[in-house]
């Protein structure tokens, strides 16, 4: 993972490169709400790929490179 300022930043780094999936650091902090944050609790149980995929797509994280295996 790495973070950026902006878009321009993203490019820069890129040097021409096509770009994967990028999000902001909000969407970010979501996602890590969402996939990390009953793991403290006594209850706790793994989620399975059709809770996690859930989840994505929940936050609007769609298409190829979200769909898990």
């Amino acid at each position: 993972m790495n973070l950026f300022r902006s878009e321009e930043h993203i490019a820069r780094w890129l040097g021409g490169r096509v770009p994967g999936a990028t999000i902001s650091v909000a969407k970010l902090s979501e996602l890590a709400h969402a996939w990390w944050g009953d793991r403290l609790s006594p209850e706790w149980a793994p989620h399975t790929r059709e809770q996690n995929q859930a989840i994505l797509e929940r936050l609007g994280l769609t298409g190829e490179f979200w769909s898990l295996p």
